[in-house]
């Protein structure tokens, strides 16, 4: 048993005897299947805190032979797969953590010497009948080693990409990717690696490293394929921690859920634990990540960066071309660049089919909130968010004018002059008005109501409050928008809503550039 080389089980058994733990052990059988196939080696990136860390500590508590895990997986789902002995802790595993060995390394620049003379030793140590010495490579270790003993690897890198992440000096990286090099690209070589399983939080870097990872199949926030399942908590997932918690489980949708990979909805799995542990929804992300990479990002101000921030922080989803970036840290040339990078961080979700991005959550939506707040070109918008609480308070007291105000300004910031007048603009407008509504509202675009559509439609989830509908006329009259609602019987698709419920008429005058607003209450 080493550290390195062979490691013991106890991190994946310290995540097994926590409080919460969520079985996702059969990401062990879906490795297996690929097992000694060209399709052996494997690359998932996804953000922080997603659990890629816990997902490496499995697979190496499963396969090393540095400890008998056979009674540590008893319980879990893997257990009871056929295929679940032929593998278990039979093989020689190598785990890197490349982000504490950066991070922890006294000199930077000789990181890449000291890991691989560590690991040596662990040959040494664990091949005793052998010889290794220090100018000897990983790969060379284990040609070797598969040579005179037949010993197959499985080599988990965890964080593969924190040197691309902290830009470091040339030489170093250089150095990389010879170590790298020397692991997945030598046809000598192949035939001693079961398996390849690294991580990270970008995919593989499109001009240098590619070169040296272009045999890996990668599983990406964009595209999970068949590890969807495995990224984060899943709606079943969550339902059944909220059911044995007495956790609201629609409240958990709304803060922490917004990533949806091949028919599976998925969540923050940590912001979830930490929520059920400490028994409150609220913003975990920012206790481990920092509102700034997206203040950083959005300085630049790409052509239609502005004006596509502002739709989603109003509740929209935005095309977005994700082809072009070169997954790095500094190579943005396109606002495309910018949204992509974000979704791979977790800040935005994607949309494979729709081919958008949006603000996913509730607690994603304050870190966006906070970069706002902190950017002076977003000080209107800003002040528009501020002011959205007291907006919404005036609307429950029926004070129309305010409500007529607020569209005006906020119609200005969610679109430019050649599409001021269109319909996607007057609706954005009301989201970006009603913003802080979403905390006590879903709002529901375009509804199926009574015979017809209702333009945007308010559905209360806290008490006391009423459900509000709002229907847009151009060039027209509120009392004509107000006419429609009653007469399509809008109201029709609230019937098993029992509160209260408000009519909210807003018509827009092109030429004026200025909206008018008519409110009344409807008595059922």
């Amino acid at each position: 048993m080493g550290i390195y080389l062979n490691p013991n089980n106890e991190n994946f058994a310290e995540t097994v005897r926590s409080k919460i733990f969520v079985d996702k052990t059969m990401l062990i059988s879906a490795m297996n299947d690929i097992m000694q196939t060209a399709d052996k080696y494997v690359c998932v990136s996804r953000p922080r805190r997603f659990g890629k860390t816990i997902a490496g500590n499995m697979l190496s508590a499963y396969y090393s032979k540095g400890c008998d895990s056979r009674e540590l997986f008893a319980p879990f789902k893997i257990s009871r797969d056929p295929d679940f002995e032929s593998k278990l802790n039979k093989l020689n595993v190598i785990k890197i953590d490349m982000n504490s060995e950066f991070k922890n390394s006294r000199d930077k620049g000789r990181v890449l010497d000291n890991l691989q003379d560590r690991i040596i030793d662990e040959f040494s140590a664990q091949f005793p009948d052998m010889t290794f010495n220090k100018e000897d490579s990983v790969g060379e270790c284990i040609l070797r080693t598969y040579a005179q003993k037949e010993e197959r690897f499985v080599i988990i890198i965890d964080e593969y990409d924190v040197l691309v992440r902290e830009n470091v000096e040339q030489k170093l990286f250089s150095q990389y990717l010879d170590f790298l090099n020397g692991l997945f690209k030598s046809d000598t070589l192949r035939p001693a690696i079961s398996l390849a399983y690294i991580t990270g939080i970008l995919p593989v870097v499109r001009d240098r490293v590619q070169s040296k990872l272009n045999n890996f199949e990668e599983y990406t926030i964009l595209d999970a394929g068949k590890l969807a399942e495995f990224i984060g908590f899943t709606a079943s997932e969550v339902q059944a921690l909220c059911a044995e918690y007495g956790a609201d489980y629609e409240e958990y949708e709304r803060w922490y859920d917004g990533y949806r990979q091949h028919g599976f909805e998925i969540y923050n799995p940590e912001s979830v634990v930490k929520s059920l542990t400490s028994g409150r929804c609220e913003n975990y992300w920012s206790k481990t990540s920092t509102y700034a990479v997206i203040a950083d990002r959005i300085r630049a101000n790409f052509a239609g960066t502005r004006d596509d921030v502002i739709r989603m922080l109003a509740g929209e989803s935005v095309d977005v071309n994700v082809t072009r970036y070169m997954n790095t840290m500094t190579d943005f040339s396109t606002r495309g660049d910018v949204f992509t990078y974000l979704i791979h961080l977790g800040y935005l979700a994607y949309d494979r089919e729709e081919g958008t991005c949006c603000i996913p959550n509730k607690e994603v939506r304050q870190e966006w909130f906070n970069a706002i707040e902190a950017e002076s070109e977003y000080a209107v918008t800003n002040k528009i968010i501020q002011s959205s609480k007291e907006l919404l308070a005036e609307t429950l007291r029926l004070n129309a004018e305010a409500v007529a105000r607020s569209l005006d300004e906020s119609h200005i910031h969610v679109t430019s002059n050649r599409s001021y007048n269109n319909e996607d603009a007057l609706q954005s407008a009301i989201y970006l008005s009603y913003i802080y509504a979403l905390n006590k509202y879903t709002i529901v675009k375009e509804m199926t109501t009574g015979k017809g559509f209702a333009d945007v439609v308010f559905i209360p989830f806290v008490p006391g409050i009423p459900a509000m509908i709002i229907e847009l006329k151009r060039n027209g009259s509120t009392g004509s928008a107000l006419a429609q609602i009653r007469e399509k019987r809008y109201f029709d698709s609230l019937s098993a809503y029992s509160g209260d419920l408000l009519f909210i008429g807003v018509n827009y005058d092109e030429a004026a550039k200025t909206h008018e607003c008519a409110i009344e209450r409807f008595v059922k």
